[in-house]
């Protein structure tokens, strides 16, 4: 019965598509970069026009106060006996510098030709404000043509995830009761290819750390001193490129100590994609692929843990130069962890491994660390079921399950807090720039992620309970 509904939606979608768009214009014009202060009041900017939206669409939507940036949350009831599933997405983005890489205005949305038709540029074109905006579009048309949507629906959008999250779990935790439902569906990922649908059941997890050597007292004349005394950046350089051997294997003790290999029927999955790692270094300039060695592309994206240094700080910064051996050191370190792997343990064995190399008269700093686990989502629930028959719906052919190499927190917490798995839809592209000069998202993602949306929802409608 709910597919019958289905149809009319679909032609409403397509009908009012340039409306869609025209309302993605305007909230990617809103700079609501999360991590830098003077932009909060575009923040909670951003999070008043989601909240209306929602509210024209007919949700008891509104902007609640949360430790930092604000939540947007909003409700609908469902049929009886429906599910109920909740939405989460975020919008706020990132920083858009360097902005002399931009070919635009990265607030000014442009709507350029490509070779898979137009595509909208601006920060937040994909990550994640697009994809927001397809299950809101998606919501408007059930509305629009039927006064009422077939599933219970409750939308929990953040303004920090480019940021850390850091008021996600204790407004979660706060809101327990309020946010209950039967799964989340996420659309913060990608697809395989433009016209092949994809659902993600495995997240990497991360750990964040930096660390601070220090020596000398005070900054040291490099001739008067230089060859009488370790120099803390050259001692750091040393630890920093020890982390790897020359295999691409990390050394630090125990560091796979919990690592499970992938299994065989996985790898053949895997190997069918086709995946093009000439293709994928190609598009970034590069033709040598990093990591370990005796791992395929996928393996080493999806189901290896990494450790890369993301920055280092020390002794003389501005233009010219200054001959100064520099009294300490520091890097910045990021590791992206696979399941049944320990954040804990693995900042622990970060620790040791620093610790263990440094001289005598040199002390270690932890300036920070924070991690969470990797996360796995179970792909027999009834709920990614629907979720493939819905893409299947709109795409004529069978959506894929994959890998991502990146980290979503708040689908940990969802599961943690709220005792629900999510169901990891998105509808990005690998080449979308995100987090770069030019993000963007293609305008046939954008069309077909609604309708996607629109038929996940009548899919979801038959899941009895």
């Amino acid at each position: 019965m709910t597919q019958d509904l289905l149809a009319p939606v679909l032609a409403r979608i397509d009908d009012g598509l340039d409306a869609s768009v025209d309302r993605l214009v305007d909230v990617l014009r809103i700079p609501s970069i999360s991590t830098d202060p003077k932009y909060d009041p575009d923040v909670r900017r951003a999070a008043e026009w989601m909240a209306g939206q929602l509210t024209e669409t007919g949700f008891d939507a509104a902007v609640r106060d949360a430790d930092k940036h604000p939540m947007v949350v909003g409700h609908m009831k469902g049929p009886e006996g429906a599910p109920h599933i909740l939405y989460y997405g975020h919008y706020d983005v990132q920083p858009a510098d360097p902005y002399e890489l931009w070919d635009s205005d990265p607030f000014e949305p442009a709507i350029v030709e490509a070779e898979r038709g137009k595509r909208i540029v601006a920060r937040g074109a994909v990550d994640d404000k697009g994809q927001v905006m397809t299950f809101i579009e998606a919501f408007r048309a059930w509305m629009d043509v039927h006064g009422s949507l077939p599933i219970g629906v409750t939308v929990l959008l953040e303004g920090e995830e480019e940021s850390g999250s850091e008021s996600l779990e204790p407004f979660m935790t706060a809101h327990k009761d309020e946010l209950k439902a039967d799964a989340c569906v996420v659309c913060d990922t990608g697809m395989w290819s433009v016209d092949q649908p994809a659902i993600t059941y495995m997240l990497r997890g991360i750990v964040s750390i930096e660390v601070k050597i220090k020596g000398p007292s005070r900054d040291l004349h490099s001739g008067m001193y230089g060859g009488g005394v370790i120099n803390p950046i050259n001692l750091l350089a040393k630890i920093l490129g020890d982390f790897h051997d020359e295999s691409g294997r990390i050394q630090i003790e125990g560091f796979y100590d919990d690592v499970l290999a992938v299994g065989d029927n996985e790898l053949t999955q895997w190997e069918g994609l086709g995946f093009d790692e000439k293709a994928f270094l190609g598009e970034i300039g590069l033709s040598t692929p990093g990591g370990e060695k005796d791992y395929s592309a996928l393996e080493r994206l999806w189901a290896r843990p990494t450790l890369d240094i993301n920055g280092i700080t020390g002794g003389y910064q501005e233009p010219g130069g200054k001959t100064v051996i520099a009294a300490e050191a520091s890097a910045k370190i990021t590791c992206r962890l696979v399941p049944d792997q320990d954040p804990e343990k693995i900042i622990a064995g970060l620790k040791k491994f620093v610790s263990d190399r440094l001289p005598a008269d040199f002390t270690l700093e932890i300036v920070h660390a924070s991690g969470f686990p990797a996360r796995r989502v179970p792909t027999d629930s009834p709920y990614l079921q629907s979720g493939l028959a819905g893409l299947k719906d709109e795409y004529g052919k069978d959506a894929l399950l994959i890998g991502c190499g990146g980290s979503i927190p708040a689908v940990g917490s969802i599961k943690d807090l709220l005792g629900i798995d999510s169901l990891l839809v998105g509808f990005g592209l690998e080449d979308d720039r995100v987090h770069s000069p030019n993000e963007k998202f293609e305008l046939v993602c954008y069309h077909r992620g609604i309708r996607s949306n629109a038929a996940i929802m009548a899919r979801l409608a038959g899941i009895k309970g």
